[in-house]
Formats: structure tokens, C-alpha cells, sequence
């Protein structure tokens, strides 16, 4: 079968992510290098190198409640999450749901960046007349017509990393399916819901599938500290689905 290949940008050497020994984010793109010394001239002049190759945009997956009666502080919490998403030139990814996703989605939208709902329906007008969900918010909406609970795992598998917004029972399902997966997730304290008790129901989990959670209340510092682990560590194993594999069963 063949392999497809990335292009180091600064010595145009082919290779595949899996095998790349250094990965830098900029603009919210990434970018695969053959060795350090590439990545650390990427850095000292970017804009030299990124006609070079392509960077892959970044996709940030925002899980939490639907439901639209939320606190006005915590609102334009997850709406500032949504600013630095866009400021950071990363693409959001929601299940394009009302409530604290939607206020995400508007504040991307404010801040000029990009956003695409994962629709539980088959069509925009089952979207809005059947599952009462908004659609001015997105830049793509994408039918899957695989219910509420069926999109929950494309949610997770189009992120790079996730995000946990409040949310309750449905939301902790999303956290379970990404940190099963392996993912690299973020957790916004003071945004209510299940946000508070999940260090205790991961430590009560008693496995390690490979999963990193940071825990912050400040949107920004939130967004920066996950760019952060993802281009030093998280690029090597972003998911369980590669070929080094760890047992997450149980």
C-alpha cells in the first residue's frame, strides 16, 4: 500500500507525522520536520518557509451543554474560548447544538475564524426544525444523519484536540470516547457542569490510554497550553489510532 508523505518544509525531505522528530504549530497550522535542527530554523523565520510545503490546518473539538439556559458569566467564558480558537487560527469543530458550543461558535465567528458543526440530521431543515439547532454560527455544517449520540464519535475523530465546555451526561459520553481515544483534551474550570468532577471520575477510570488532560479557567491560557503539548509531545501519538498502539480496553 502506499504511504502518503509530508514535506519538511525547511529541507523538503518526504516523511510520514508518525515518523517526523519534530512537529511546530504557527498560524494554526502544523508543521513536520525530519530532525530539530529543521524545526528550530522553521521557527527563527517562518514566513521564509511556509510556501515550502503545506501546513495542515489544527481542529479544535468543543463539547458541552446544549441547553441554552446558561449563566452569563459562563457564556461569554466559552464565548472568549471561541475568540482565542479563531485568534490562534485554529478551526472549531462542534456538534452544532444551541447552548454553551453555540456561544463558542459565535465567538469564532466574531473573531473572523472558522467553524464547522457536525449536524446529528440529514439535511439543514431537519437540522433546524427537527433538532432545533442553530445554523448562523458555522462556515460548513456537515449531515451526518447519525442522531445526537451517533455523531458524538465523528465530533472527537475530526479533533485534533477537545475541549470540555460544562455539559452533563451526553457531554461526559464525548469525554469518554476521547479519552479512550487517546486524545489530547482541555477542560475549562468554572464553566459548571461536569467540568468540576472530572478529576475524580479519571482517577476513579485507574488506566492510561495515552490520553492528556489540562485543566484551566482562562480561555487563552487554555487554548496556548494545549498548542504547547500538542507540538512536544501530542504530535508523536495523537490518537490510538497509529501504529504505535496502546491497550485501552476496559
Amino acid at each position: 500500500m502506499e504511504v502518503l508523505m509530508i514535506r519538511d518544509p525547511v529541507c523538503l525531505m518526504t516523511i510520514t507525522p508518525s515518523h517526523a522528530v519534530a512537529m511546530s504549530e504557527f498560524g494554526g497550522r502544523s508543521y513536520y520536520f525530519c530532525s530539530e535542527e529543521c524545526r528550530d530554523k522553521f521557527r527563527e523565520r517562518p514566513q521564509a518557509f511556509l510556501n515550502k510545503a503545506p501546513g495542515m490546518r489544527l481542529t479544535v473539538g468543543v463539547m458541552g451543554s446544549a441547553d441554552s439556559n446558561q449563566d452569563d458569566d459562563i457564556k461569554d467564558q466559552v464565548y472568549q474560548l471561541g475568540v482565542a480558537i479563531a485568534e490562534r487560527g485554529l478551526v472549531l469543530i462542534t456538534g452544532a447544538c444551541p447552548g454553551l458550543p453555540y456561544a463558542c461558535a459565535e465567538g469564532v465567528r466574531e473573531a473572523g475564524g472558522t467553524s464547522v458543526g457536525i449536524s446529528p440530521a440529514l439535511s439543514l431543515d431537519e437540522h433546524v426544525h427537527k433538532y432545533y439547532s442553530p445554523a448562523d454560527a458555522y462556515d460548513v455544517l456537515i449531515y451526518t444523519g447519525s442522531g445526537l449520540m451517533g455523531r458524538e464519535v465523528t465530533n472527537i475523530r475530526s479533533s485534533d484536540m477537545v475541549i470540555i465546555v460544562g455539559g452533563r451526561s451526553g457531554t461526559l459520553g464525548e469525554f469518554a470516547i476521547a479519552f479512550d481515544e487517546g486524545k489530547l483534551i482541555g477542560v475549562l474550570r468554572g464553566s459548571g457542569g461536569i467540568t468540576s468532577q472530572l478529576p475524580a471520575i479519571v482517577a476513579s477510570f485507574g488506566k492510561d490510554t495515552g490520553s492528556h488532560i489540562i485543566y484551566d479557567a482562562d480561555p487563552v491560557t487554555l487554548v496556548s497550553l494545549l498548542l504547547t503539548y500538542y507540538e512536544t509531545h501530542q504530535f508523536r501519538r495523537p490518537s490510538c489510532f497509529c501504529d504505535e498502539q496502546m491497550d485501552a480496553a476496559g
